[in-house]
């Protein structure tokens, strides 16, 4: 799979690598060719470097972690975006004492708007950017989920599937609406890791329990969860 990496701090150069030890051919942009073409020199793996308009021309898959800078600003015309998969891995900032404001669209579906003519998948925004150093081993025996969502159930697998290469456990989360809520979940995330003592990264692993066969604790309403 051809992936272009929008913005290669540290999420957009770790997943870069990991892409690329799993055999993709891995595009890292940067405002300018030669930053994009250092990144690549460093991270090796037959990866290649230049101007995130190049990224975007190269990739199928867009990872786009440019947070805070809309995509009019990082391309010189979005309408090369037409049909990609754009990942969307941010999260906003954190205010004061975590007082956030009521989520009445996510980061995901703004970015949706703003490029249209993409297909956006929200993933990769629950954990800590230190957890990919341990991927994909010793990561896989962690179970660590990654929450996927997007209102393209194709796009959705194609994530699902990069996810589970590099060591995580996908979830499909539905719509892009549903982002609302997994951008929640990476608030939390952060809340836990702040409280945590340096070095420790929380994360979320969903599991499916058995059915209960016998009621030891009482008689109890069925749920009515749907």
């Amino acid at each position: 799979m051809k992936i272009g990496i929008i913005g290669s701090g540290n999420m957009g150069r770790s997943l870069g690598i990991l892409w690329a030890e799993q055999g993709h051919q891995v595009f890292f942009g940067a405002r300018t060719a030669e930053k994009g073409k250092a990144v690549a020199e460093s991270a090796g793996q037959g990866t290649q470097g230049g101007t995130n308009d190049e990224a975007a021309a190269f990739g199928d898959v867009i990872l786009y972690s440019a947070r805070g800078v809309d995509p009019v600003e990082v391309l010189s015309s979005t309408a090369v975006l037409t049909g990609k998969i754009l990942i969307d891995p941010n999260n906003s900032t954190i205010p004061a004492e975590f007082a956030y404001e009521p989520i009445e669209k996510s980061l995901a579906e703004i970015l949706a708007e703003q490029v249209p003519n993409a297909i956006v998948v929200k993933a990769f925004n629950t954990m800590a950017q230190e957890v990919f150093e341990l991927a994909p081993e010793p990561l896989r025996g962690h179970r660590v989920s990654v929450f996927v969502a997007s209102d393209n159930e194709t796009a959705r697998q194609t994530v699902m599937q990069l996810a589970e290469e590099i060591g995580f456990v996908a979830i499909d989360s539905g719509r892009l609406r549903n982002a609302r809520m997994i951008e929640t979940i990476g608030d939390f995330i952060r809340f836990v890791i702040i409280g945590q003592q340096q070095g420790s990264y929380a994360t979320i692993s969903v599991d499916v329990l058995p059915a209960v066969e016998t009621q030891r604790l009482g008689g109890r309403q069925a749920s009515d969860l749907k």
